[in-house]
Order: structure tokens, then C-alpha cells, then sequence
């Protein structure tokens, strides 16, 4: 299967309702609550063709860039229904491929789908009891809770299968994975987004303010830098967010980005053996977290893996430390690592993260998440 052809000339009415979708998903993508880095992607169906956005671009640059991957929708289906993964036919190197969540939004009925990492979102989905959680909060929308599934064609067989009974559904929360929601065109779609966030919402927790003095020991060292967004450091100073994450993996993107383990070290082996520590067979972390003390960046960190922190750290400050947690398998960690989020990650280093873009992007993604989570500061 090849990338549909674009059409020469789009009429009028499909050259605006793509140019919708590239607004939509510009403004849900600037928006770190929803979406992280590459992650998150939305669709529209128009006269048989599926536009969806492609695999490792960022929704944050739709109207900057091209990312959206025109399909035959009928062809889609028949390699669905033949067990064909989607995005794994594309081979050229150049080629934008469509997002590993193609078959997801190709089976659902609505003309527009939205599929986000909402924090809020996650911070319900990673608890065993959430789907009675929301029941009271989601009451009157045409909601369902969608157990963990990998992404790709399993995860779209399992929402193809709720659904079946229950077509008018158009809320998703997906098990430790985040939120779909999908309408007959992108106003009416982002207007649902909009009111399940806010039904969603949590305050997060306020956490105790980092310990300079341990964190200027790992500032000597010339790779390392002080986080500008200060709620990072909740990862270290938070002892119910360390707690949390000492437990395992919540949702795939942190293994991902970030790996399978938090490095988190005692105050101690700052003083004594931090090189040490930090020199074995998986290289240096992205970061470190120090107990009681905070959090300091690697200055090689990428964009990805720094939005991927933050939202992270958010969803750790949105959990309760009396909730059950249900944490990834050890074969779904594996499966998601295989997979890679189908390139995500690779996509995003290679392009997004080029010599020409990298500034750009931090600076993005620094300066909007420190403004959304201002609020959320040490105490």
C-alpha cells in the first residue's frame, strides 16, 4: 500500500475541512497538558480518503509542516482485517509514514478523531479503580474505559469490539494510555475534548521545595543543568511521586523516552560515587532525580525526552498515594520498546531534533510548560 495520491485540487469544502484539522491539531498539540512531544494524533475522513497525521511529527508544528498522510480508507480496512500492520509498509526512508495509531482511528465511524496524552487523562487511567472513578465525573457523555491494549491493530480490535454495541460512543479512555474522543467535524470534536479535560481535571499536589546545596554537586560536573521548569523537581522531593514510580512503568511513552527505571539516587551517592553510578551499560540517563533534594538535566536531554519528564512529573503529582496503580507487564515494557511507537522516537531525533530545529523546539516546549505548570510549584 502506497501513500494515497493527494489530489491535484482538492475542492473547496476538503481543502477547508484539512486546513481545520491542521488548526485543531496545532492548537490541541501546543498544548502540554494534552499532548507531549510527537505523541497524540488526529484524523479526518473525507470521500474515502483517511488523513492522518504522521507517525514522529509533532501536532505543535501542523501549520509549519507537513504531517498529514492522505490514505484510501478501503485499503486501510482490508489490511486491518488481513492482520497487516499499516504503518510497517511504508519503507522509504523519506516517506511520511501514518501514525502507528492508523488502524484506530480508520475503524472508528466518526469523521474526526482526536487521540491525546492528556495528563489528566493518564492520571485516571493508571489507576485500577478508574473506570468507577469516572463514572460520576463522565456521567451523560457516551463514554468507555478500554483496558490496556498495544497500540496498532490489537488496540483498535479491542475499541472495535466496545464499540460494536455501543456505536454512538465517542469518549475513550484508554488504559494506562490516554484519551480519544471523536466528532463529525473538528469543531464539535474539540468542543467534547474541551468538556471531558474538564471533567477530568486534578489539582496536583504541591511538593517540597529542592535542596541547592546537593544539586550544585552534580552542577560541577559540566554535562549536567539546573530544570527552568521548577516541577520537575518533584520527582525528586516528592516522596509520594517517588513512591509511584519506583513501582514501574505507567504508560508506554516513559519507557520509551525515558527508559524502564527512574535513576533516582540517595543524597549520598552524590557526594561519593555519582560517576561511578551513571557509567554503566545503558549510558547516561536524560536526567537524574536525587531524594529529597531534585531533579538535574542531562545537556544533551532531547525535546522529546523533556516533554516526556514533564508530563511525567504531572501525572505523578495528580496520583494519589492511596490509589492501586495497575504498572505495564514486563512483555508489554518489551512490546512497546520493539515497537518504538513505531519510530517515534527515531522520527523525532532525526527531523525534529535537527541541528536547525533543536533550539526552536526546546524553547517551545520549555517555555509553555513553564507557563502551564507555574501554578504547580514547590511549596
Amino acid at each position: 500500500m502506497k501513500n494515497a495520491a493527494q489530489p491535484k485540487l482538492l475542492s473547496t469544502r476538503q481543502e477547508r475541512e484539512v486546513a481545520s484539522l491542521r488548526d485543531l491539531s496545532a492548537r490541541v498539540g501546543s498544548d502540554p497538558l494534552l499532548v507531549q512531544a510527537s505523541n497524540g494524533n488526529t484524523s479526518i475522513k473525507l470521500d474515502g480518503i483517511l488523513w492522518i497525521k504522521a507517525s514522529g511529527k509533532w501536532l505543535a508544528h501542523a501549520m509549519q509542516e507537513e504531517m498529514l498522510v492522505p490514505l484510501e480508507l478501503a485499503e486501510v480496512k482490508e489490511s486491518i482485517r488481513t492482520g497487516a500492520e499499516i504503518a510497517s509498509r511504508y519503507a522509504q526512508k523519506d516517506e511520511l509514514r501514518p501514525s502507528i495509531e492508523t488502524a484506530m482511528h480508520a475503524l472508528l465511524r466518526h469523521r474526526v478523531v482526536i487521540h491525546v496524552h492528556s495528563i489528566n487523562a493518564i492520571a485516571w487511567a493508571i489507576r485500577l479503580d478508574g473506570p468507577d472513578q469516572l463514572k460520576e465525573r463522565l456521567a451523560g457523555l457516551h463514554w468507555q474505559w478500554i483496558p490496556y491494549a498495544a497500540s496498532g491493530i490489537p488496540l483498535a480490535r479491542e475499541i472495535e469490539k466496545a464499540v460494536a454495541s455501543a456505536p454512538e460512543t465517542d469518549v475513550l479512555i484508554l488504559g494506562n494510555h490516554g484519551l480519544v474522543v471523536c466528532g463529525h467535524d473538528c469543531r464539535t470534536a474539540e468542543k467534547l475534548l474541551r468538556e471531558v479535560e474538564r471533567r477530568l481535571a486534578i489539582a496536583p499536589r504541591r511538593f517540597p521545595k529542592p535542596d541547592a546545596t546537593v544539586l550544585a554537586l552534580i552542577a560541577r560536573f559540566s554535562r549536567w543543568r539546573f530544570p527552568v521548569v521548577d516541577s520537575l523537581h518533584a520527582l525528586g522531593t516528592d516522596a509520594v511521586s517517588r513512591k509511584i514510580l519506583k513501582g514501574g512503568v505507567l504508560y508506554p511513552c516513559q519507557a520509551i523516552f525515558l527508559g524502564q527505571t527512574v535513576p533516582l539516587f540517595p543524597p549520598a551517592v552524590v557526594v561519593s560515587k555519582f560517576t561511578e553510578r551513571l557509567s554503566g551499560k545503558d549510558g547516561t540517563p536524560p536526567f537524574v532525580a536525587v531524594e529529597r533534594s531534585g531533579v538535574m538535566l542531562n545537556e544533551k536531554i532531547t525535546s522529546a525526552e523533556r516533554a516526556t519528564l514533564i508530563g511525567l512529573v504531572q501525572v505523578t503529582l495528580r496520583t494519589d498515594e492511596s490509589a492501586r496503580l495497575r504498572y505495564l507487564k514486563g512483555t508489554e515494557v518489551t512490546d512497546a520498546l520493539s515497537k518504538g511507537a513505531h519510530g517515534c522516537k527515531e522520527v523525532t531525533e532525526e527531523k525534529a531534533n535537527s541541528p536547525a530545529r533543536v533550539n526552536e523546539l526546546d524553547e517551545e516546549c520549555t517555555a509553555s510548560a513553564d507557563r502551564l505548570f507555574a501554578g504547580a510549584g514547590p511549596t
